[in-house]
């Protein structure tokens, strides 16, 4: 008796465990839980300098997936909230058809010095650069997610809370508070920042770089910190205009590092920061504060040193992030940093 009990027992012990090991009918590891709809509008309304602005319905696009472990900033502190699938509709998509009618064009053409403003009826408002949503290595990973489902830990069964909005997911961001919920408007701006454009300037060379916060100077950098360790990039530097560049490593040091000391990690600064980084000509480009200080996916954006170009030094941005060249900004002269309100 006590024999076919123990067979029993073991007999059992091998139907749960293949039971269990074959639960899983794909290799997906994130469409295990159930898919719950997320309460909010389908019509978002879309303005600022374009020409054609108005009102669109996100349901005519194609859906698209990101996977997101959301964490949030408590007392100066990462919390952890949950890990999920949102699916939902592209940024990218969403803006896809409006032409672009910027105020500055006729001062300054490129489209680099482009950001949005996303904002919901509570008046939270997060903000994109056009950088973000249309120059990245890998793109619509920025969603207004409509669906989600959690990603259970096989082993804990761990059920995280769910949200109950619509929502905005930045999926390279390592604090997500960037991800409000219910955006209803989102809002295309150039930045106002006015510098002195000399198209074609040979040779150009900025001997240091200014850096301001919200119009006041608060670093003057002549050499990199001996304090900031040098990161080695392989990259394929490849331009929207002229194609390809190079193939040489870029050697630099991480800008958030340099920048750490006068820019608090705070909510405010993750959600409405940018850094408007300019040349010794007047080209320039917009970063968010998340952007440069906030990834999860370590393609860090570069300031590297180089003295004795004189045409193109002394320091030159490389954004690892980037499909395109075309913000990797030489001669950096200028660093302005601004909260955007609305």
């Amino acid at each position: 008796m006590k024999k076919l009990i123990i067979s029993m027992l073991v007999i059992l012990t091998m139907v749960s465990f293949t039971a269990n090991s074959q639960s899983e009918e794909t290799n997906d590891f994130y469409d295990n839980a159930e898919t719950y709809s997320l309460f909010g509008p389908e019509e978002i309304l879309i303005q600022g300098e374009i020409s054609n602005p108005g009102i669109v319905d996100m349901t005519k696009f194609e859906k698209r997936s990101l996977i997101v472990k959301q964490t949030v900033l408590n007392d100066d502190k990462n919390k952890f909230v949950g890990a999920y699938r949102f699916d939902g509709y592209s940024i990218y998509d969403l803006l896809n058809d409006r032409i672009l009618k910027k105020k500055n064009e006729e001062h300054f053409k490129p489209i680099i010095d482009l950001f949005v403003i996303i904002e919901n009826e509570k008046g939270e408002s997060s903000v994109l650069s056009w950088g973000e949503i249309y120059y990245p290595i890998h793109r619509h990973e920025i969603i207004i997610a409509t669906n989600v489902a959690r990603i259970v830990p096989s082993k804990t069964n761990e059920l995280w809370p769910l949200p109950s909005e619509t929502k905005l997911i930045v999926a390279s961001d390592l604090i997500t508070e960037r991800n409000i919920s219910m955006p209803i408007k989102i809002t295309v701006v150039s930045a106002e920042n006015i510098f002195e454009v000399r198209k074609g300037l040979k040779p150009m060379y900025s001997p240091d770089i200014k850096i301001f916060k919200n119009n006041n100077e608060v670093i003057t950098l002549k050499k990199l910190p001996k304090n900031i360790k040098n990161e080695d990039y392989e990259a394929i530097f490849y331009g929207r205009g002229r194609g390809i560049h190079s193939t040489t490593p870029f050697i630099g040091g991480r800008l958030k590092d340099i920048l750490k000391p006068e820019f608090e990690f705070n909510i405010e600064n993750l959600k409405n920061g940018i850094f408007v980084i300019a040349a010794e000509d007047g080209y320039r480009g917009v970063f968010t504060f998340s952007e440069l200080m906030n990834r999860n996916d370590q393609s860090e954006i570069l300031l590297i040193e180089d003295i004795d170009d004189k045409n193109g030094g002394a320091f030159r941005l490389f954004p690892s992030c980037d499909f395109f060249s075309d913000r990797a900004i030489k001669s950096v002269k200028e660093i302005h940093y601004s909260k955007i309100k609305k």
